[in-house]
């Protein structure tokens, strides 16, 4: 049956957490039907029954497809029935895998919401990462280029610095990244890693041309310059290339690719360099520079004396306080 392209399609993204999850797998399967409009509504946080119920007072007023990964059993439960009522599709997410895999771990399944998003040491190193990526883009802070873990080189506009950010973000991976720019030397300090990876990134000439002339214009810049001329441009990106080639240093080309399709075929490089160079990250990691004035050392030393004494803390009250920002979130 043929598809109205006017025709719009509500769905519901319900969540115990952040809605992260129920996002991008709506994001993604979307991505697969064509003439298909879709308006999203996100229903983050949702953990006890009166959000619940305000969850289902909007399908019942914009009824539509319901996706949703809640753990409380109670919530699925009550949730799925008033979706049999309102004769609208309920889908649960992770009920596959989350089934599956304690099939396979031979395992209870915890029940707990959120856990993915616990402020762990994995969560610390990942903000360690970004603050270690953001000190370094662009070219800065090359004087500690060696304590990166890996280091993105390319012409202007390959997108060095949302990459650096989203592998520092996702996969703790802290990045810097160096623009080539001509006529401009490249830190010494480039040629004299010992530690970090070096990857270079590439475009076609025609993409980078279109990227930088949007640029010129978001900046009010129309005028015609070597930044935007097509032959200089494939002479920048023949330079780069030779540059890499000289160094042994892995490309990759980002024509057509996304930020997330990008820093994934980066992140596939890394980990196989790191497991042939048997550079993996040892169980305990050698120190490294904080970058916030020793808040980020305060804050694990402080949850970690808390989670001492109490495994499972209790929230503190603060009356009318703690009661405003509640409603606010």
């Amino acid at each position: 049956m043929a598809v109205n392209a006017e025709q719009s399609y509500h769905l519901h993204l319900v969540s115990d957490a952040t809605g992260e999850t129920t996002h991008g797998v709506a994001r993604a399967c979307i991505a697969q039907f064509e003439g298909v409009r879709v308006i999203e509504h996100l229903w983050p946080m949702v953990r006890a029954r009166p959000a619940l119920d305000k969850v289902i007072a909007g399908v019942k007023s914009q009824p539509g497809a319901v996706i949703f990964t809640l753990i409380d059993e109670e919530l699925r439960s009550h949730l799925q029935a008033e979706c049999i009522r309102l004769q609208v599709p309920c889908i649960s997410v992770l009920d596959p895998v989350m089934y599956g895999l304690a099939n396979y771990f031979n395992k209870a399944i915890t029940g707990k919401p959120g856990r993915q998003h616990e402020l762990d040491a994995e969560y610390f190193d990942r903000i360690d990462a970004m603050n270690f990526s953001l000190t370094h883009d662009d070219g800065q802070s090359t004087w500690d280029l060696n304590e990166a873990d890996l280091v993105l080189l390319g012409v202007s506009r390959t997108p060095k610095t949302p990459t650096s950010l989203y592998l520092a973000n996702h996969f703790g991976i802290k990045t810097a990244n160096i623009p080539i720019v001509p006529a401009v030397p490249l830190p010494h300090t480039l040629f004299e890693l010992t530690k970090p990876m070096v990857i270079g990134l590439t475009a076609s000439p025609e993409r980078l041309v279109q990227v930088r002339r949007n640029r010129l214009l978001m900046l009010h810049q129309e005028g015609e310059t070597d930044y935007v001329d097509m032959e200089v441009v494939k002479e920048e990106i023949a330079e780069a290339r030779k540059l890499f080639a000289r160094y042994g240093w892995p490309v990759i080309d980002v024509t057509r690719r996304s930020i997330e399709e990008t820093a994934s075929s980066i992140y596939q490089l890394f980990t196989e360099w790191r497991r042939e160079t048997g550079k993996a990250p040892a169980a305990e990691p050698p120190p490294h520079r904080d970058w916030t004035g020793g808040r980020i050392a305060r804050a694990r030393a402080d949850r970690a004396r808390v989670l001492e004494r109490h495994p499972r803390p209790a929230p503190r009250r603060r009356g009318r306080r703690l009661r405003g920002r509640g409603a606010a979130c």
